[in-house]
């Protein structure tokens, strides 16, 4: 791909005019550096705000203060279904079923829901596989998961690293774990992208592997959601949770989501912890005994429909909804590709990129390692006006969004790189 790059403004300008999602540029407001855009790659983290959310939370203050309770049923778009407008949208960007997926609460607030229903501990099968460094909140709540069964998560943890003196784990360790552990593995648990090194791992091979153990297969899709197709009702995902204030730019704590295969999510029987909005809608307002979930997705739904939290991501998916989750990764690993070739032209900066080389195995995401001074190097970067992350240990994650991010944005990044430490 590499052929087909130059380390020019002007190709960078001709690629942004040749690129039929540079409209979408102009849909989001960018934080501003000198009175220009700022360099924005951190979508990865949060993603920028649309301008189409102003007006959206105008409209539901609106229905608020002139229909008060009424704005349930009588809103421009009904509070009492609010959770309905995301299903079609979201089923396309993660390649399932409209009844399979629903938003509610937070991310890791949905993946303890997700593993109270589906990681059921007995003496033969109790250990949960995931991959070491994990993010911490995943971390986190599969521990505290293994404790409230009590278990010890020394024994009941599986953690597969990198191999030694490498940076990204190998899918073939994942698989043969899985095998290794075939008699005792309850549970398999995934980040769909791992989000230090931004390596994009093959769910559809983890599934096929659990499912051949006697596991289930669920997946972090926090890194995946909005950034690459995948498709889990076709790869046979148990079930999956993400947020959607990264690429899905829904804002700052917005909605999380959560996926469940149609063969639990049509079964009224499922385990899970209920609450009034995940139960059947006609029944709802008869205010009588007896949890009787909806035979969908969001029978996982236990409060109201949190308004105010979810309509940024409403309206975010209104841009979503003019293209294909296809045609953004199709930009994005062009952009990505053009960002790994410029960075490759640099030779004042000592750092390695960690995340994978092959396009497949990637999304918008490149993490640089730096052995030294990678804060430093972080720091004189906010001071050029270029807003990226730093995770430790050593890690900066540039991420350009194709929602919104440009070539130019690219290359203006190396430009200013180049210039560093002269």
């Amino acid at each position: 791909m590499s052929n087909q790059f130059h380390a020019t403004l002007g190709f960078a300008r001709q690629k942004d005019e040749a690129d039929p999602l540079s409209k979408f540029r102009n849909e989001f407001y960018f934080p501003q550096y000198n009175g220009k855009n700022a360099i924005y790659f951190c979508g990865n983290s949060l993603g920028l705000q649309p301008k189409l959310v102003k007006g959206a939370i105008e409209q539901e203050l609106t229905d608020w203060q002139e229909l008060a309770v009424g704005g349930y049923l009588h809103a421009k778009n009904p509070w009492l279904y609010y959770q309905h407008n995301f299903n079609k949208p979201l089923s396309k960007i993660l390649g399932c079923l409209e009844h399979e997926v629903t938003v509610m609460n937070t991310l890791t607030v949905n993946l303890h829901l997700m593993m109270l229903s589906f990681y059921h501990p007995t003496r033969e099968r109790y250990k949960i596989l995931m991959e070491a460094g994990a993010f911490p909140s995943d971390q986190y709540a599969v521990e505290t998961q293994v404790k409230f069964h009590g278990l010890d998560p020394g024994e009941a943890i599986i953690e597969i690293s990198p191999r030694q003196g490498e940076k990204i784990i190998r899918e073939e360790d994942i698989i043969e774990s899985i095998k290794k552990n075939k008699n005792s593995l309850s549970l398999v648990l995934i980040g769909g992208i791992n989000y230090y090194s931004g390596q994009f791992f093959d769910l559809k091979m983890i599934t096929e592997a659990a499912h051949k153990a006697g596991a289930i297969a669920g997946f972090d899709l926090a890194h995946v959601a909005g950034n690459v197709p995948i498709q889990l009702h076709d790869w046979d995902a148990d079930f999956a949770v993400w947020c959607s204030y990264k690429y899905l730019n829904g804002g700052p704590g917005a909605v999380g989501g959560v996926y469940v295969h149609e063969r639990y999510s049509k079964n009224i029987n499922q385990a899970r912890l209920a609450g009034w909005w995940g139960n059947d809608e006609a029944a709802r307002f008869k205010m009588e005994k007896g949890f009787i979930a909806k035979p969908d997705a969001s029978g996982w739904n236990i409060s109201t429909a949190q308004v105010f939290n979810m309509v940024a991501l409403k309206a975010s998916l209104e841009l979503f909804q003019q293209t294909t989750i296809e045609s953004l990764s199709a930009k994005s690993k062009m952009l990505t590709g053009y960002l790994e070739f410029l960075l490759q032209q640099l030779s004042n900066i000592n750092f390695e990129i960690i995340t994978p080389k092959e396009p497949k195995r990637r999304g918008a995401q490149l993490s640089l390692f730096f052995k030294e001074k990678g804060k430093e190097i972080h720091q004189e970067m906010a001071g050029a006006g270029i807003i990226v992350d730093y995770r430790e240990p050593g890690a900066i994650r540039v991420a350009p969004a194709p929602m919104y991010n440009s070539f130019e944005d690219v290359f203006r990044f190396y430009e200013i790189l180049k210039n560093f430490n002269e």
